[in-house]
């Protein structure tokens, strides 16, 4: 047998694996006859009540073991790589790749390429789909993998070839149609680059993309992201205020048409694009289920509403007296400042706002998710932070808590010599700050 199957990296005590004497180290080859390539397959080919599976023992020895149990039981393994390595690495060499314009140094999963569509089933991760083969689109269809992430940028050919300097760039349309033909949900985004798939170009993209749905939930337009290591790749600039203002505007109208045609909004501007105009984001009926929070759509706009709802039972005053600085990227200053007003309103309560220039990336990002350990140590250096300084989740990875730059939590509070929270929504926020853990934001309490 060709395929060499999964790695068993843990069998669950007292599991169907376990008492069929499946052991750390075996592989298991197939199930039913049908070879087992990653996750995906054991999955789906684990689903019958009825399996013979194929196990090789890391002795070499071949055993056939035959199953019976219930629809949704587990045989109780582990593998190794989570069942999905080797992952699929891109083949594109975009215009706008964020990767490339990374300095050295960082966590070395950051520069890792993938264009993997397991990966954007089990994980969210937006896939171009040029490396994809047509057994590939097959399997995605048997096995109903759905919702899938696209990477669109732009639905013309040539300049899809030209934006993703890939061959098969051009296909996009084409396999989008197939897919959503095949029962296949989608939520895409465009990398939004001035003058090069803007204006008439996004008009274009957005009403194929919209005239795929309900296949198509969500098309989410994202800005260029642009660091200072740009020597050598090609010009690329920000958006400008006014830009910016006229995205958000148009973003209005589709929505406008899509809500009366669908009932649903579908395409949805980029929090970014909202903050860079000085635009109110819209309110919550305007992003549908919320479906593009992992890209930054309508984060504020779920802050914001929480906020209202717990703004409305602060104490007046704390006992003792109490600072706390919350840390924040730039483009979250106009968020942010009226919340640690309403906080400072509260006697023995002194909230500072610190927000930290990107000197890791270059001053062009300003998102929060971007901000280094060391950017926050030098931006604090020389300030007095008080008693605790808090932090937003975005800014590191979990559950590890780490920052790009490798730094952690407990090395950042150690040079700082204070506790370091991390927060996620104005709930913890606010409970950071009055050192009151499980605030319950319900008036009447």
């Amino acid at each position: 047998m060709t395929v060499q199957g999964l790695v068993i990296e843990r069998v669950a005590p007292g599991s169907i694996a376990a008492e069929l004497g499946m052991e750390p180290g075996d592989r298991l080859v197939a199930v039913n006859g049908l070879p087992v390539e990653d996750i995906l397959d054991y999955r789906f080919l684990t689903c019958d009540e009825e399996l013979t599976i194929t196990l090789v023992k890391a002795s070499g020895e071949e055993w056939l073991c035959d199953v019976e149990k219930d629809f949704d039981d587990d045989l109780g393994v582990d593998f190794a790589g989570g069942g999905l390595e080797p992952i699929r690495r891109c083949q594109n060499r975009c215009l706008f790749c964020f990767v490339d314009q990374m300095p050295r140094g960082l966590r070395p999963t950051l520069y890792v390429k993938d264009d993997d569509y397991r990966l954007s089933f089990t994980q969210g991760n937006f896939i171009t789909l040029t490396n994809l083969r047509e057994r590939d689109l097959e399997r995605i269809i048997r096995q109903r993998l759905s919702p899938l992430y696209i990477s669109v940028h732009t639905t013309n050919p040539a300049l899809r070839e030209k934006m993703l300097g890939h061959p098969r760039a051009g296909k996009i349309m084409e396999q989008l149609h197939r897919l959503a033909q095949g029962g296949i949900e989608m939520h895409t985004q465009v990398v939004l680059c001035p003058g090069i798939n803007d204006g008439v170009e996004l008009e274009r993209t957005v009403r194929d993309l919209v005239n795929l749905w309900p296949a198509v939930r969500s098309v989410a337009i994202v800005p260029v992201g642009l660091t200072s290591y740009r020597e050598g790749l090609f010009p690329l600039r920000p958006f400008t205020r006014e830009e910016a203002t006229l995205i958000v505007e148009q973003v209005q109208t589709w929505q406008d048409h899509c809500l009366e045609r669908c009932a649903h909004a579908v395409v949805f501007a980029s929090d970014e694009f909202y903050l860079l105009a000085g635009r109110k984001v819209p309110p919550a009926l305007r992003y549908d289920d919320f479906p593009q929070t992992e890209n930054g759509v309508g984060l504020v706009r779920l802050f914001l509403d929480e906020w209202e709802k717990i703004s409305q039972s602060l104490p007046r005053a704390l006992p003792c007296p109490r600072k706390v600085t919350v840390a924040t990227g730039m483009l979250a200053e106009s968020v942010l400042a009226p919340v640690v007003a309403r906080l400072n309103e509260i006697n023995n309560l002194a909230v500072e706002l610190a927000v930290i220039p990107n000197r890791l990336f270059g001053p062009q990002v300003t998102v929060a998710g971007l901000v280094s350990g060391k950017d926050i140590l030098e931006a604090l250096e020389g300030r007095n932070p008080g008693q605790t300084l808090v932090l937003p989740a975005v800014m590191l990875r979990q559950p590890e808590q780490v920052f790009l730059d490798g730094m952690t939590v407990q090395e950042l509070s150690g040079r700082l010599n204070r506790p370091v929270i991390v927060v996620d929504g104005p709930a913890e926020l606010v409970e950071a700050c009055l050192e009151s853990e499980g605030f319950c934001p319900c008036p009447s309490q």
